[in-house]
């Protein structure tokens, strides 16, 4: 029986996030990865067989096919002449991909100080069109003062020396930059009321500060903030903080991550990710209206 022919959508697919890239290496990985797999599936070849066409095994197929690891040109090269890819300006355009999928994004200078599991979020909110987060007991990172960032992460990393505090202060402001960028994503933001009312920190001023900077943000086209008072309940559903990322380029599945103590899961297939997308419409349903929140923030400004 004669192997399907690879689609060509994957070519236009390589191009036009050569013409317009998105997002840095983590998102060129996935797409790069994506359309490695559907190639190999296409001729109906093993993740054993493709793995020992690169000197490898079915695991690092599974990695490059996933987005996980850097790629190497021969890896490419490799694999694109055991799937039929023959067209020497298809080929060239992979390996541009592959090329521009190993650049150091520009969080790499924070690596000392940036967990793997961590780096993966920075990249996904680097070309997401849409960011949707529920905050129980802190304000949304994207959304932190640098005072209160400071706070937090003081809380978060006791022990660490004070030089250590300020690189993530730092790291984090960076990763707000991608909300004043002209393409940059869509911020919907629920908070909890306790996010509000424990701060991190004993200062009230760095409370009254950073009620000052949601006031600011929320009057932004780009985000959207609710506030969920205590007197709603019914969120126990949520079951802790969720980010939910959508992305305009269609071989990007929405992600769901979920952060925990010292580690962080990343949820992309289809029924896990419709299940959370329920929770989070749920979730603004019955917050207060984007509509309220500058006035709740006001008044709540007023008794600090």
């Amino acid at each position: 029986m004669r192997a399907a022919e690879p689609d060509r959508g994957d070519r236009s697919s390589v191009r036009r996030i050569l013409d317009h890239p998105r997002g840095g290496p983590t998102i060129l990985r996935i797409v790069l990865g994506t359309q490695l797999r559907r190639l190999r599936e296409a001729r109906g070849i093993s993740r054993e067989d493709a793995g020992h066409a690169i000197r490898g095994s079915h695991a690092k197929i599974s990695r490059l096919e996933l987005g996980r690891t850097g790629y190497k040109e021969r890896d490419v090269s490799d694999l694109l002449t055991l799937y039929g890819i023959e067209d020497p300006q298809e080929r060239d355009e992979f390996l541009a991909l592959a090329r521009q999928a190993s650049v150091p994004g520009w969080w790499h200078k924070y690596s000392d100080v940036l967990p793997p599991w961590f780096e993966q979020l920075i990249g996904l909110e680097e070309a997401a069109s849409v960011i949707r987060t529920y905050e129980v007991q802190f304000v949304p990172g994207l959304l932190q003062t640098e005072e209160y960032a400071r706070a937090v992460t003081r809380l978060g990393h006791p022990r660490a020396p004070e030089s250590e505090i300020e690189r993530r202060v730092r790291l984090r402001r960076e990763r707000q930059q991608a909300l004043e960028r002209s393409h940059g994503p869509r911020l919907w933001a629920v908070l909890d009321e306790n996010a509000l009312r424990r701060p991190p920190g004993s200062s009230p001023g760095v409370l009254r500060e950073q009620v000052d900077h949601l006031l600011h943000m929320a009057q932004k086209p780009n985000v959207t903030i609710q506030i969920a008072p205590f007197h709603i309940g019914g969120l126990a559903a949520a079951g802790g903080p969720v980010t939910i990322l959508r992305f305009l380029e269609p071989d990007l599945p929405d992600v769901v991550y979920l952060e925990q103590l010292t580690t962080a899961l990343y949820l992309d297939k289809q029924e896990e990710v419709e299940h959370y997308m329920v929770v989070m419409d749920r979730l603004c349903a019955v917050a207060d209206p984007p509509a309220k929140t500058l006035e709740f923030l006001r008044d709540f400004r007023k008794e600090l």
